[in-house]
């Protein structure tokens, strides 16, 4: 079996995946939700040391399958540095310990195979990557044959409609709350801009939306002197910009990709309104939707280990002592990721 850890954020995960046949046989995660959501978002030091504490928990839940492991994968990147560490180090002292080999996963190819958890892998495809940290649009034709075709100039969706919510006076994490209220309110309400909409760039942008809406909040009074009725028409109107941006740009490209079959991953993927616009969207161009279980879409050890085993037979794996948290980058369109 191969062992697989996750920290690269707010949750600390861990799970076991039988190398030869792909099943999930153990899969467990604690997530920081509560402790960050008085600060209003994820603090780091906060993020680590809860890591240092709930990680090992998670490891001695397997502990009975220890004999049973033949290999390591490990999240390294990208990430919050202090947080990857926690897993790294782990995962580097499991391995040396029991003398077997550690597979590095780039976080956001773990997102692209949380489609495979318990599934052969299904190549190529063309994958909309909506998380809270990057919006992109990427060709994937391999392991390492990944290129990124279009991507975010600043704020990702996760990361919009986190602060969104803070503006309006919501809760933490604000993704599942804005979307809850937006099924409730009238999205004709509020004319929002849709970013970039006479732009002939490929890209994405949502730093003038979410100000869009820090005006409106404005106008209303301040977050304390919304109604509910106000909050639940906002969420619409800022959602239906969002979706109609995200349709916009990809359409672009569907038209010029060939590719058949269609992906959208990440945790902002769990959104039901963005998945029945990219529902359409694909029915409109011919082309198949892909999505993962609404469970794994969020940050998770499952969809490391799954891209940790395909790694492993494609050689990929390491010597432990070798592993590092590598720094983020910015990505670009035209880089491979």
């Amino acid at each position: 079996m191969l062992l697989s850890i996750e920290s690269s954020c707010d949750d600390s995960s861990i799970a076991l995946t039988e190398i030869e046949t792909l099943r999930l046989v153990h899969h467990a995660k604690i997530s920081q939700e509560a402790e960050h959501a008085r600060y209003g978002g994820v603090v780091p030091e906060l993020a680590s040391r809860l890591h240092a504490v709930d990680l090992p928990r998670l490891l001695e839940g397997i502990r009975s399958h220890f004999c049973d492991i033949s290999a390591v994968a490990v999240t390294n990147e990208p990430g919050l540095a202090v947080t990857l560490n926690e897993g790294v180090m782990m995962a580097k002292s499991f391995a040396i310990f029991q003398k077997l080999p550690l597979v590095p996963v780039h976080h956001l190819k773990g997102h692209i195979w949380s489609l495979f958890i318990e599934k052969p892998t299904r190549l190529p495809l063309l994958v909309i990557l909506i998380s809270g940290g990057h919006t992109m649009i990427l060709r994937v034709e391999g392991l390492e044959a990944m290129e990124i075709l279009a991507t975010s100039m600043d704020d990702s969706v996760g990361e919009s409609y986190d602060k969104v919510a803070k503006m309006m006076g919501l809760g933490y994490p604000g993704g599942p709350i804005v979307e809850a209220l937006a099924r409730e309110g009238d999205p004709e309400r509020f004319d929002l801009p849709v970013p970039l909409r006479n732009s002939p760039l490929i890209a994405f942008s949502l730093s003038g939306l979410k100000n869009a809406v820090r005006l409106v909040v404005e106008k209303l009074g301040g977050a304390g002197a919304m109604s509910e009725q106000d909050r639940r028409d906002l969420a619409a109107s800022f959602q239906k910009a969002i979706i109609a941006h995200l349709v916009q740009k990809s359409r672009k490209l569907f038209a010029a990709e060939s590719i058949p079959d269609v992906a959208l991953v990440g945790g902002a993927s769990a959104n039901l309104a963005i998945r029945g616009a990219f529902e359409r969207l694909c029915g409109e161009f011919g082309k198949r939707l892909h999505t993962a279980p609404l469970e794994f879409c969020a940050d998770n050890a499952a969809m490391i280990g799954r891209y940790g085993i395909d790694a492993l037979a494609a050689g990929y794996g390491i010597d432990p002592s070798q592993i590092r948290v590598r720094p983020n980058r910015k990505l670009q369109s035209g880089m491979k990721l």
